[in-house]
Order: C-alpha cells, then structure tokens, then sequence
C-alpha cells in the first residue's frame, strides 16, 4: 500500500541547477526600471552596466586592481575567452571532476592543440591540487555543479606560481569564499547563485592575467567576441560596461535587482550562510536514511550549492531508471522540478541549494522525497 503523500508542500518548488530560482522577494516589476529600447551606449545603460561591475566588485570582494567584464554567451563564453586569449604562451594542466571541466578539456587538447597534462577524476572525487603543477597555465572549475563536489579552498595554489590559474566558479561564485590571489581568471553567470536571466557571463581578470595578454600573441586567430586587446593593450572599456557585443538590459537590470538583494541580506556572508543551510538540510536528510547518499565522498568536498545524490538500496538494479522515476513523481507533484541529475553524470538527483533557494522550501520537499521513493520502491516489488 502506498504511503500517504506528506500534508505540506514547498512554496516554491524550484530546485534547477540552472538557470536557477529567482530571489525570493523578486516580481516582475522589479524590472520596471529597464531602460528598454535604449542603446547600451546611452548614458543610462553605460551607468547600468557599471553600477553592475561596481556591485559586483563590492559584494565578492575583488581586489581594485582586478578588472570585471560583462560578456557573451553565459560562463561558457566567459571560459572561452580565457582559454583562447590566455593559453599557448606556456604549457598547461587541465583539472577535470565532472562534464564541464571535461569539456575544457576537449577545447584545450583538441581545438587549440596546446601541450596539455590532463588530471582527472570520477564524479564524486577531486584531483589532488598538491600535484598539480603550477609552473603552467591551470584550468580548473572550483565547484563541480554536475558532480557535487567542490574545491575546499586554495591552499594549494601557491602564491609564486609561475602559470596563470583560470577558475569556472559559474555555480561558486557569490556561495563560496574564493581567494582571489590564488586566481588568476575567474568566470562564472548571474544566472546561478543570483538566479539572475541567462545569456551573460562575467570574466574577472587579474594583473597577471592582464600582463600575459598585453605581452603574449596566441598563434591562432581570435574572433572579435574573444579580443580583449587593441595595439598590444588591453581594451579598457570591455571592464567598465563598454560591452563586446548588445547585452539585454532587461537582464542586467534583473542582475541589479539580484545584487541589491544580496545586500539586503547581508552580502557574501548571507548568501554563504543561505547556501550553506540549505545543503545542510540535505545532508542530515541523508545521514538519517540508509537509502540515499551524497555523491561527494569526502565530506570536505561536498558541494553547498549543486548537491547530488545517489540512491543506495540495493533493492534497485537499473539506478538510472529508478532516478528517472523519483524525479518525474516529485515533478507530477510540483513539489520538486528539475532535480534529475545531470545527463552526463551518475544516476541520481541533483538538488540546487543556492541562496535564492529558502531553507523551508528544502525541508517542505524533503518528505516528498522520502514518499516518492518509498512509491518507488513499492512498484518494484508490485513488479517482481
């Protein structure tokens, strides 16, 4: 006989990984303010873009001397710039743990054809950065948002290195504390944490990185949406609003909007603690249950933002069906959407525990978890 479904339901029940929930005080006329069919170039959307450079700079904490850019195409072309811009002048090391780490990887050896050492991991596990060699160019994302697990801190980086660190910290970056001295370049997208509209990244250049594109030419053509320099110097206006290509200024107004919230929380403290409460739920609901289990194996690498599970009864011989199975019930609800893992990783769930997320709507869904799988496992043995 089924269990009975729980009696509450979340408020909100979004749980994707990206694009991500709104802030929860967020409306659609929060966007009121949008300069709509204004040019991006006009003095109004000049002064939007920069006021979003200038928050951004305040909430994260970068360095002054660290320059921030708005550019196409979300975290992926954020990276591509890096990669196309930056890399050739010396060997590199790629630092793969999950999909989009791999797919660097694959730009890297395979499109650009730059001598590359690949250090790898299975999902649920990190490379170990003492042996990862920081005389080259480094590529690495600091959160695995398709494997769960993430970079503790950068202690390992040394402060003399001689190669540059480029970070994708898409699904890190305004929940995890990030030591900008160790990083070199760091992207990612408001629509992660921020639950800000999708289409833009951001990149975050350090002098280092300034230097080696001022002073290094890479050997292959760059297309004009990756060109960051002019004449041999650095084209200042991408880093104060002065975009390469149209942004939406309904987007950047949505990141605006998405950045004054954070404030309003308490900035990078409050957003970590939000992020950091919301994937404790989690874990106590898996450490009550013999059942379910984090992917991240060390508990120092668990993800607080991309938490992934794994279903552990050995009742279930095809996991990926049985994922595939909760998932969809859980949807059918409307108490957990888009919380399927991710295609290219394990069999499991993938339950996003960002800031825009509220702790009470993680612990409203949670019981429906525990029915869905009970059902579940309640059709299997119907089956046998």
């Amino acid at each position: 006989m089924m269990t009975d479904k729980p009696a509450q339901r979340p408020a909100n029940p979004r749980f994707s990984s990206g694009p991500c929930a709104k802030p929860p005080t967020w409306t659609p006329e929060a966007l009121s303010d949008a300069p709509l069919g204004r040019s991006h170039r006009a003095k109004v959307g000049k002064d939007k873009l920069a006021a979003a450079i200038q928050q951004t700079r305040e909430i994260l904490g970068v360095p002054e001397d660290y320059r921030i850019g708005i550019v196409p195409a979300s975290d992926t072309g954020a990276v591509e710039m890096a990669l196309w811009s930056l890399l050739g002048e010396r060997p590199a090391e790629m630092i793969a743990w999950e999909s989009f780490g791999a797919g660097w990887v694959t730009d890297v050896v395979k499109q650009l054809k730059i001598e590359a050492e690949v250090k790898t991991a299975d999902y649920g596990q990190i490379v170990d950065f003492a042996q990862v060699d920081f005389e080259k160019d480094v590529v690495f994302t600091w959160n695995g948002t398709t494997s769960g697990v993430r970079l503790p801190n950068g202690d390992a980086i040394p402060a003399d290195r001689a190669g540059l660190t480029i970070c994708d910290a898409t699904s890190a970056a305004f929940a995890m504390e990030l030591p900008w001295d160790k990083l070199d370049v760091t992207t990612f997208s408001w629509q992660k944490v921020l639950g800000g509209e999708a289409a833009h990244g951001v990149l975050i250049l350090s002098p280092r990185a300034v230097e080696r594109l001022e002073n290094y030419t890479p050997a292959w053509p760059l297309p004009k949406i990756f060109r960051m320099t002019k004449g041999g110097k650095l084209i200042e206006g991408i880093f104060k609003g002065e975009t390469i290509n149209t942004p939406s200024m309904l987007c950047v107004e949505d990141y605006l909007f998405s950045l004054d919230w954070a404030k309003s929380i308490g900035g990078l403290e409050g957003l970590i603690a939000r992020s950091q409460a919301n994937a404790q739920a989690i874990w106590d609901f898996c450490g009550e249950r013999d059942w379910i289990a984090n992917l991240a194996e060390d508990e120092a690498t668990r993800s607080t933002t991309s938490v992934c599970l794994k279903f552990t009864d050995e009742r279930i011989t095809d996991g990926a069906t049985f994922a595939k199975a909760v998932a969809k019930r859980l949807e059918a609800e409307g108490v957990a959407l888009d919380v399927g893992a991710y295609r290219d990783a394990p069999a499991g769930l993938r339950i996003w525990c960002g800031a825009t997320v509220e702790t009470a709507n993680i612990e409203a869904m949670l019981p429906w978890l525990d029915w869905a799988y009970q059902a579940e496992i309640e059709a299997l043995s119907e089956a046998a």
